[in-house]
């Protein structure tokens, strides 16, 4: 059973940095939010650690920020993306501060700024040292609170889109309650922006809600997907059997921490000319190696930060003390987890997807900006840019939109549960066939469950994961290279005759994942 709504309000779906920059940018047209959890708390955003890439610093430009992104983009960040984002970083940093986020500052007021991999200076705005994300989004989850023309409903999921075919006419949502039923919410516009997928990976650093959900119903309605196979996997997060994993911020290692295995020995010197700093990929095969060689990699901070880690990293120190460890008196364990997914719904440089009506931001986009490899604290900057675009487009494309009374949502009775061994079953196939390395036979075999565990799902939000596990996959067996976050142990090195974006629809997807299932049954 399942109910009809009516609305003029545009609806953002998710309760992230790019939802709430969104929804404030939006104001005072009516907006409904559609949050998972309390606002803000199941959000990527709010577990960043590390900061806001801006280049703020007189010796720093737009341009060498933008050159930094490409370069770390392995071949395939869109040039004109990147110029764009960052030429807008520093305005959304004043913004920001405007608005009362507590930015670090020197005694003479400017901005305290720290180097992060594959940067070539320091350019990352943070806030006590690993709370940037956190910050951030109080600051605007406190602004959306006091603005009346957002109405936020909490405890209540996106499952799906309506459209007539070519445009999206509205989103099915459900209560968090699995009891729920579906209603569906009709709208003259959608704003896509839920997260990522890294929640599909056993090992990862994302809320636990974030599994790809967002993408995989965009892709589900049609919508045009880039680059799914570039996931980053973050090289530190903290091995100490947590799900999801806590992460041991980048900032450590631009502050000077080492890796180092059970043997005390620096493996990253025979790796990469910038050790540490090296990009996220490469850092994260090392440690991967080590781990598979029973080396126990680990973040040794004593050298570089002593007991100032305590107090300049209290996240870091937290999950410490939460698992018995002493950064004081020794090196930290880590492992590799998914971290940020550099693919999802194809957009244009105003946050449109290829459905009239849709609108993605942040990591359930991909905008061209980061390429095969994520430049270190990007991240939050596309949220915001695009946050703002998407906003500012949808506004000029919607027109005047009268003032509309708030929803009264009552969800009908009548849902179904997920089945978590399935989910886990999937998480597990995506980390040990999927994963940082990748072959050919393991990825055509991880086609084969997925295609098993979808044809056996029973409700909207596990097909949603198959999708965008499909996705994953079969972009990932289609490219035979090796290139940023996408690693092939039959194929380790780039081809430049595949230095380009990748554009899928599932069904496209679908079709290789079910000629692999059928040569292999």
């Amino acid at each position: 059973m399942s109910a009809v709504l009516k609305t003029d309000r545009v609806v953002i779906v998710g309760a992230g940095l790019g939802a709430l920059y969104a929804a404030l940018t939006l104001a005072p047209r009516p907006v409904l939010m559609i949050s998972p959890e309390r606002l803000g708390e199941g959000a990527s955003s709010a577990w960043a650690q590390g900061g806001v890439a801006a280049a703020m610093a007189a010796t720093d430009s737009p341009a060498a920020h933008a050159a930094d992104t490409v370069t770390a983009g392995a071949g395939t960040v869109d040039a004109q993306v990147a110029a764009m984002v960052t030429e807008h970083a520093a305005e959304h940093i004043l913004d920001l501060t405007d608005l009362g986020t507590p930015f670090d500052r020197t005694p003479e007021g400017s901005y305290v700024m720290s180097r992060e991999a594959a940067h070539s200076t320091a350019r990352v705005v943070r806030v006590k040292g690993d709370q940037a994300g956190k910050q951030i989004m109080e600051t605007l989850i406190a602004k959306v609170r006091a603005t009346p023309s957002v109405q936020v409903i909490e405890a209540a999921l996106a499952t799906g889109l309506e459209t007539d075919g070519t445009t999206v006419t509205g989103v099915w949502v459900r209560h968090t309650d699995p009891a729920s039923g579906p209603v569906l919410i009709e709208t003259p516009a959608v704003l896509l922006a839920g997260g990522g997928s890294g929640g599909l990976f056993a090992h990862t650093t994302n809320p636990p809600r974030i599994r790809g959900q967002v993408i995989g119903f965009a892709a589900r309605a049609g919508a045009l997907i880039a680059d799914p196979e570039f996931v980053q996997f973050h090289p530190t997060a903290i091995d100490m059997g947590e799900d999801p994993m806590p992460l041991a911020t980048e900032a450590l290692r631009g502050e000077g921490a080492i890796l180092v295995n059970k043997d005390g020995e620096r493996f990253m010197l025979d790796e990469h000319p910038d050790a540490e700093l090296a990009p996220r990929d490469i850092v994260a095969r090392a440690i991967f190696k080590q781990t598979q060689a029973g080396n126990r990699p680990m973040l040794d901070t004593r050298a570089a930060l002593g007991d100032e880690v305590l107090i300049r990293f209290p996240a870091v120190a937290e999950a410490c003390a939460r698992a018995g460890f002493d950064p004081v008196a020794n090196p930290i364990p880590v492992a590799v987890a998914a971290h940020y997914h550099m693919g999802g719904v194809d957009t244009n440089d105003h946050g449109r997807a290829s459905l009239d009506r849709l609108w993605v931001c942040g990591e359930a986009s991909s905008t061209g900006l980061h390429g095969a490899n994520r430049l270190a604290s990007n991240g939050l900057l596309e949220a915001l840019v695009y946050g703002k675009k998407a906003a500012e487009d949808m506004a000029a494309t919607l027109g005047d939109i009268p003032d509309a009374p708030e929803l009264d949502i009552t969800f009908p009775r009548g849902g179904e549960e997920v089945d978590e061994a399935a989910v886990q079953d999937l998480r597990n196939t995506m980390t040990a066939k999927v994963g940082v390395r990748r072959t050919r036979t393991g990825l055509r075999e991880a086609l084969a469950i997925i295609a098993k565990l979808e044809d056996a799902a029973e409700t909207e939000t596990m097909r949603n994961m198959t999708a965008t596990a499909t996705l994953i996959a079969a972009a990932a067996l289609q490219r035979e290279e090796s290139r940023g976050g996408h690693y092939r142990d039959d194929f380790p090195n780039p081809d430049p005759a595949q230095a380009k974006r990748t554009k899928i629809t599932l069904a496209e997807a679908v079709a290789i994942r079910d000629a692999v299932a059928k040569e292999m049954a």
